[in-house]
């Protein structure tokens, strides 16, 4: 970790209202169609041994977002993410390796009431002072899951072959987390 200023050791709480966490999938397995989600909620522990630190995150499901409240709707129905039983995803980390200012949080992805292991891609973007005093913590987060593994496996088969929706989902991250004052 030569020369990388990385966050101080602290539990970094996620700012709601500055996180973004996006998927991307392909309809009619050629147009790229985007979504994400506005209730996530979650923290880093940065221990003094990078290596030991700790990421949890809640994802509310019914949050999603696609600029299409139709496909909102079926994206919350029984048929995909079925929001009234699975109302939330969680992501636990296991284990963090990492080097300068990346690295990779291995943990364990629970959505639609199924837990399978994901590598997150994790770049330290900075941080910065707020202007009311708060240290603010900035990262970058990339991974692919296909949603057949969480047992989401609505689709359509389409006459020229393939499917409706992809099976392969690209998620990226984008948060700032606040530093929690010591109580």
């Amino acid at each position: 970790m030569r020369g990388a200023v990385l966050p101080v050791a602290g539990t970094w709480d996620i700012d709601p209202g500055h996180a973004d966490l996006a998927f991307t999938g392909r309809h009619f397995m050629v147009t790229k169609v985007r979504g994400r989600f506005t209730d996530v909620r979650g923290a880093i522990t940065v221990a003094e041994d990078i290596t030991q630190s700790t990421v949890e995150v809640v994802i509310g499901m019914a949050s999603v977002e696609s600029g299409n409240p139709t496909r909102d709707e079926h994206l919350r129905s029984a048929e995909m993410f079925d929001v009234e039983r699975y109302p939330e995803a969680t992501f636990r980390s296991t284990s963090v390796d990492w080097s300068g200012t990346t690295g990779a949080v291995h943990g364990d992805l629970t959505i639609h009431g199924v837990t399978r292991p994901v590598v997150l891609d994790v770049s330290f973007e900075g941080h910065v002072r707020d202007p009311w005093g708060g240290d603010r913590a900035i990262f970058s987060a990339a991974t692919r899951v296909n949603r057949e593994d969480f047992d989401i496996t609505w689709n359509v088969a389409l006459e020229a072959g393939g499917v409706l929706v992809s099976k392969e989902v690209d998620i990226t991250i984008e948060m700032e987390t606040v530093l929690r004052a010591d109580l």
